[in-house]
């Protein structure tokens, strides 16, 4: 499990905003230590522990980035035409074992090992053949269509730094340099539970004043895209003797995950319930939807059993937000995995907007094109942090920052689809 202090969520602030509580996660918490070596097949979404250097050269001899004929700069006329007698043919995989003498040009391919005595390569479709001969125009340029060793990667440099979280093109990279496993930090391990009286299973019998869970299936999905290893401890009633419970069990994750019952209300009882097994930091973080966050750290029935605690609010829209700009930075950090910098891009506002200063806001936001070509950001009928369909009927979220307080119809503001958010 992650090593935690009890006072490593702590802020006296009465609202935290989003870059002070990314620089507290930064400065506050430390990731899992425990690694392990893994195959490169497979190891997509998982953090590099240490920095990999590259073994050899990338590409490891120059060769040839086209088809065509390979010839020695110097032999060139530089105001006409040159003619060059064809010596020899050179296929990629061969040994480049054919000396190139002067005046002499030989047949290569695309991958080809450069010959001896080669340094500028002609594309096939820019040169004349006749009776054995090879006809090149004036003005190439020396090394040209020559891929040089090392021109990709040079051994010894870092190829692919500690927290770099691997994807394909990543893979690829370690494969080309030859190598067949990454030593990886280990996954993550996240418990989640619903809380409420009020909410029951999908397919359940449901009261008149029920709901079913939508939140404990939205916080799996996130998280499994996130590459951790899941315990779904379905829903906890309303009892802060049985939320007590539930957390202490937990205790043994690196990270417990609950949603609903984290105001200050007298039937919010997850607050009471954390604060009876560990240590609960209420961030009210300045963000809409999703202000009410709690954050803690849980400690378990075994010596020196911890794990870190976050209380998202009830309301899938706020869930979803909530998870994707506060858990989100805070399982990169615990995995080792570098910080996840978003760039929003700009778009047009077709919509006008009213909000408070010192907040920032997400409205869920539908991408289209207007009469100009430009591309248009067009707000959701409906703002509810309920309204699940506000989610699926969307592109993303323009991002409002703290100090916006209004936007008309024509502002620039930056968006972050989806896409960019959950990975």
């Amino acid at each position: 499990m992650a090593q935690l202090t009890d006072d490593c969520f702590a802020f006296s602030g009465p609202l935290l905003r989003i870059e002070e509580m990314e620089r507290l996660i930064d400065e506050r918490i430390m990731p899992v230590a425990e690694t392990e070596r893994v195959a490169l097949l497979g190891a997509r979404g998982r953090i590099v522990a240490n920095d990999v250097r590259a073994p050899v050269d990338l590409p490891p001899f120059d060769n040839s980035a086209v088809d065509g004929y390979a010839v020695c700069h110097a032999d060139l006329r530089p105001n006409g035409k040159t003619t060059l007698a064809i010596s020899g043919r050179l296929t990629a995989g061969a040994s480049p074992h054919i000396d190139l003498k002067p005046g002499q040009a030989i047949r290569i391919f695309t991958g080809a090992a450069m010959p001896q005595g080669a340094d500028t390569v002609f594309m096939q479709e820019d040169v004349t053949v006749k009776d054995g001969c090879l006809t090149v125009p004036k003005g190439l340029k020396l090394g040209a269509n020559r891929r040089l060793t090392g021109e990709d990667v040079r051994a010894g440099a870092v190829i692919l730094p500690a927290g770099t979280v691997l994807e394909a093109q990543h893979i690829a990279l370690a494969a080309a340099l030859g190598l067949t496993e990454i030593v990886v930090r280990r996954r993550l391990t996240v418990a989640i539970f619903s809380t409420g009286d009020e909410v029951v299973e999908p397919g359940a019998v449901r009261g008149s004043a029920a709901i079913f869970d939508s939140n404990r299936f939205l916080l799996a999905e996130l998280l499994d895209r996130l590459g951790v290893v899941i315990t779904d401890l379905g829903i906890v009633p309303d009892n802060a003797d049985t939320l007590a419970g539930a957390l202490e069990k937990a205790a043994g994750h690196d990270l417990i995950i609950t949603s609903g019952g984290v105001s200050a209300g007298e039937a919010d009882h997850v607050r009471k319930a954390v604060e009876r097994v560990g240590k609960l930091v209420f961030w009210r973080v300045a963000i809409k939807p999703g202000r009410p966050v709690a954050m803690g750290v849980i400690r378990g029935t075994k010596k020196g059993e911890s794990a870190a605690f976050v209380g998202l609010p009830g309301n899938p829209v706020a869930v979803f937000v909530t998870f994707v700009r506060v858990v989100k930075p805070l399982l990169r950090r615990l995995s080792g995995a570098r910080p996840d910098r978003l760039v929003p891009l700009p778009v047009r506002a077709a919509f006008a907007y009213r909000k408070k200063k010192d907040r920032r806001e997400y409205v869920r936001v539908t991408l289209k094109q207007g009469s100009d070509g430009e591309v248009e950001a067009v707000k959701h009928p409906q703002d509810g942090a309920g309204i699940l369909t506000s989610l699926t009927e969307t592109d993303g979220l323009l991002e409002i920052p703290e100090d916006v307080t209004s936007i008309e119809p024509g502002f620039r503001v930056g968006f972050l689809s989806y896409a960019t958010l959950t990975v």
